[in-house]
């Protein structure tokens, strides 16, 4: 199963349901058309700004090697570790790149494929929330709820004020 985040592109107003054919769904995990193809890899994902950084950190490590002499299987070994990393990062720089043309981030949703996300995510909007459901509506940065919790969320033998976790208080005798 593959982790999938769900963005919605920049909206006038708070109705996105009219932007619902332009949803993009990032899958979490390694990419490996970024770990074989790296730049033409970001030039597919109009990922501008990455490709730049990418071929400054490239041209920067190879003058680097030259000038240091390095041999030519140190510098096969190095640029391979740049292409894991570009692998590793796929999705992550592509959120980025997302966050900076200020989609929102609406839901992460688990499944097989891109096409069961989408099915996953837009019968949850439907069945849980109702058609007049707004994702973006939805506050992601509060804490999560507590159900019946007492004003101290700690037993009463640690709030005592001798211990708390496994580091006692200074000057305290044992």
């Amino acid at each position: 199963m593959s982790v999938y985040t769900v963005h919605a592109p920049p909206v006038d107003g708070p109705d996105v349901r009219g932007t619902t054919d332009n949803f993009v769904f990032v899958r979490d995990g390694f990419s490996f058309g970024a770990f074989v193809f790296g730049p033409l890899w970001l030039l597919y994902q109009r990922l501008w700004l990455v490709l730049g950084g990418y071929l400054v950190l490239s041209i920067a490590v190879e003058a680097t090697m030259t000038l240091l002499r390095v041999s030519g299987g140190t510098r096969i070994a190095v640029m391979a570790v740049i292409a894991v990393l570009m692998g590793l990062e796929a999705a992550s720089l592509r959120r980025w790149a997302l966050s900076r043309q200020k989609w929102r981030l609406l839901d992460v949703v688990v499944a097989d494929d891109e096409e069961a996300a989408e099915r996953r995510f837009f019968d949850r909007w439907r069945t849980e929330r109702g058609a007049d459901f707004d994702p973006l509506a939805i506050d992601r940065g509060a804490p999560p709820p507590t159900r019946g919790a007492s004003d101290h969320s700690l037993p009463p033998s640690t709030l005592r004020g001798d211990i708390v976790g496994l580091f006692p208080q200074p000057g305290f005798r044992r």
